[in-house]
């Protein structure tokens, strides 16, 4: 009995030391997240009130109206993948050449990668307004080849800011990933024959596929919800669902309206997310099968 006492002591202990630590995290999780996203989708099957904002109702109009004009759904998550791969093949070299390349100079590159993390996301964005304008790239591409080049208000425009914006955001995991990299594998799978191509593909993607897999994810959620790079970069022509979310919220207060599109924006990310997720453990898989 005694011994039994002693045993189970402990135990109680750890759990209430456990629920201790997880009340925080808890209360976090509960009331910042499920209770917001609780109100969004209550209030997308309102109607909009008189004076704007929420009255209460139970209709399926708002997803009817947003299953209607898919536009914004489908431009956005066409520019999220285009963005993320974009940002993936940009960030993939520096990211190779600062781990395995730079040997002094590494913490300095490292920083002037986080600098531009210290002005604003808006500034950052507003000024390559001037770099892309007339008295920028567009006017020196149009006194160059004769021709009026507008390089602001087109898709083009919207991709180099989110490429600027969201790269750093892509290096890092990879960067982290890369340092792991263990170069006498590399050394052993070349001297066993195997060609770049197939040390690349057998040695150093699934090493690096964990950076790869998170960078993904923190480029491609925030770009799915993104509006401030297309509505000053692309001068409203390009209209994102961040957008139209902007303008039922605040310009048209159609609360419900806009809820609806908020919880079809989730489910579209919640599937996007999970199929990339999915994909990629099976690629992983077959690659560590085609390896023994």
């Amino acid at each position: 009995m005694t011994t039994s006492a002693s045993t189970r002591e402990p135990a109680n202990r750890s759990g209430l030391l456990t629920f201790v630590l997880l009340v925080p995290a808890s209360f976090w999780y509960l009331f910042l997240l499920v209770v917001p996203l609780a109100v969004v989708v209550i209030y997308s099957f309102g109607e909009r009130a008189p004076n704007g904002g929420y009255a209460p109702a139970f209709n399926l109009d708002n997803y009817a109206t947003a299953l209607a004009r898919p536009g914004p759904f489908v431009l956005s998550l066409a520019i999220a993948i285009s963005g993320t791969i974009l940002c993936l093949v940009t960030a993939f070299p520096l990211a190779y050449f600062i781990a395995t390349r730079v040997t002094k100079r590494k913490t300095l590159l490292i920083i002037l990668l986080v600098i531009p993390f210290w002005t604003s996301f808006l500034i950052r964005t507003i000024a390559w307004l001037t770099i892309l304008g007339p008295r920028g790239l567009s006017g020196f591409l149009s006194d160059t080849t004769g021709t009026d080049l507008a390089i602001l208000g087109t898709p083009a425009a919207v991709m180099i800011g989110i490429v600027y914006n969201y790269l750093p955001l892509m290096i890092f995991p990879l960067y982290v990933t890369l340092e792991r990299l263990d170069r006498t594998l590399l050394e052993a799978s070349k001297d066993l024959g195997a060609g770049r191509w197939a040390t690349f593909r057998q040695i150093t993607l699934p090493i690096i596929w964990p950076g790869v897999i998170t960078g993904s994810i923190l480029v491609f959620i925030p770009l799915m919800g993104e509006y401030v790079i297309p509505a000053i970069l692309g001068l409203g022509k390009v209209f994102l669902i961040g957008n139209v979310l902007q303008l039922d919220f605040l310009s048209s207060r159609n609360w419900p309206a806009g809820s609806a599109k908020a919880v079809g924006l989730i489910l579209i990310m919640l599937i996007s997310v999970t199929f990339y997720l999915w994909s990629a453990n099976r690629g992983r898989r077959t690659r560590e099968v085609s390896i023994l």
